[in-house]
């Protein structure tokens, strides 16, 4: 029982050392990200549906707050696959509430050109002259979205990725407009929280966001306003998945 007692002190003890370190380090990475990135840049987030900004991009969000970026907000469907648009939309306000993105800046699309449907391709070029329209409007120097994976492979995230990509590769893009696309990576790794951390320092080309514990429970907070969404396995997504706590980009 004692041996017992010192193993548990002994794990407390590595566990908090552990925090203080991943804290003291992402301070530092902040700075770090300040330098590639810019402050106080103006960043539109490109999503599918409500939920994605704080089941995969919370750390991004995040993380661009330290860095003072006014972040603007582009959901390109109301997330009606079930009929809950209606609840849905109000979810992902509070939630942008939650996560510090202004809700003038937040622009949700329902309508049937981009419906919330994996089984359906929603049009390149449509997708692209509304991205554009909104970056042109709201001077937008980054722009943030999926990579060609979606992160969970479904098709309405790799449609904003092929896009965004369609833009960039025609030079349609304002001139000091840049994309960061969000790193799609094996299952393995999507379930193993901070574990995945150093694979990450090692395998991340361009930008890493890592949240410290104070930032965990406000994206924590984010996602539980999708009460719609929270389903048994969801739950478990938010203890367990890495896209909670870290987020790799890749500029194109």
């Amino acid at each position: 029982m004692e041996a017992m007692w010192l193993l548990c002190v002994a794990a407390a003890v590595v566990a908090w050392g552990f925090l203080w370190v991943w804290d003291s380090s992402e301070r530092v990475k902040s700075r770090e990200q300040g330098e590639r990135l810019g402050a106080e840049s103006r960043t539109l987030l490109a999503i599918a549906h409500p939920d994605d900004e704080a089941m995969f991009f919370a750390p991004t969000v995040l993380g661009l707050a330290r860095l003072r970026h006014w972040v603007y907000l582009l959901c390109f469907s109301a997330g009606n696959y079930y009929n809950q648009g209606e609840t849905r939309k109000k979810e992902l306000l509070q939630s942008c509430d939650v996560l510090g993105i202004p809700l003038s800046s937040v622009m949700i699309i329902d309508n049937r050109d981009f419906p919330d449907d994996p089984g359906v391709q929603w049009n390149t070029e449509h997708v692209a002259s509304v991205l554009l329209q909104h970056i042109e409007v709201n001077g937008i120097n980054l722009v943030v979205t999926f990579d060609a994976g979606g992160v969970s492979g479904h098709s309405n995230h790799i449609a904003l990725y092929a896009a965004v990509r369609a833009l960039h590769s025609e030079g349609k893009l304002p001139k000091g407009c840049s994309v960061l696309t969000l790193q799609s990576v094996n299952v393995l790794r999507k379930y193993i929280s901070l574990l995945d951390l150093p694979l990450s320092r090692l395998h991340t080309q361009d930008v890493l966001f890592v949240l410290n514990s104070k930032e965990v429970a406000q994206a924590k907070r984010a996602m539980s306003c999708h009460r719609s969404q929270l389903l048994w396995f969801r739950r478990l997504y938010i203890l367990f998945s890495r896209y909670m706590r870290i987020n790799s980009l890749s500029f194109l």
